[in-house]
């Protein structure tokens, strides 16, 4: 960005302090734009020094040294507000997602490090069942849960229709022969 150039030109000392403002205003403009809030906000002293060394570069010739700048109270157009608002609270957003994420990745590894320590542990499922209702009944709720593993009450009913239909098969052809000798025996001793 250009600043105003004052090479060459020697203002009277009343318009020094005239000239030191507009040149001001002008660079304070420049950086800050170049800033989001956020860092606007946070970077305070760098901004204030990045402005310093602008401002004592230009007014180095007239022999004036500006020691100290200061942002104190700074007033944005209501849409440049409500864009870096819109930004800001975009930026407070993705963190937010960014540290439930994390908490849900960590909270992953823990439970399947808990899993495997209950496979290993058979018992321990039952006992975190346990502790589950008895949480649950210190509320006074009347619902009243009785938890089966899942998996081995699925394996035990796969296990239980296997049986039921290799029984089945096996008594079908018995059940035929049986009527076949039962007819021969019958006209055997009907005759």
């Amino acid at each position: 960005m250009a600043y105003p150039s004052l090479q060459g030109v020697r203002p009277r000392l009343g318009r020094v302090q005239s000239a030191i403002s507009q040149i001001a205003q002008t660079t304070l403009r420049a950086v800050v734009g170049r800033h989001t809030l956020d860092e606007t906000l946070s970077e305070t002293d760098e901004i204030n020094n990045n402005i310093r060394e602008i401002l004592d570069v230009q007014t180095q010739e007239w022999g004036v040294k500006v020691t100290v700048v200061e942002l104190k109270d700074i007033q944005l157009p209501d849409t440049m507000q409500r864009a870096m608002a819109r930004q800001a609270e975009a930026e407070r957003e993705k963190r937010a997602k960014i540290i439930a994420a994390e908490g849900e990745a960590l909270a992953a590894g823990e439970l399947g490090r808990a899993s495997d320590e209950m496979m290993a542990h058979p018992l321990a499922l039952q006992l975190r069942n346990l502790q589950t209702m008895v949480e649950i009944g210190v509320d006074k709720n009347s619902t009243i849960m009785f938890p089966a593993p899942l998996m081995s009450t699925i394996e035990e009913i796969g296990t239980f229709l296997s049986r039921e239909a290799a029984a089945a098969v096996s008594a079908a052809p018995v059940a035929s022969s049986t009527t076949a000798t039962n007819g021969v025996s019958g006209s055997g001793t009907s005759g």
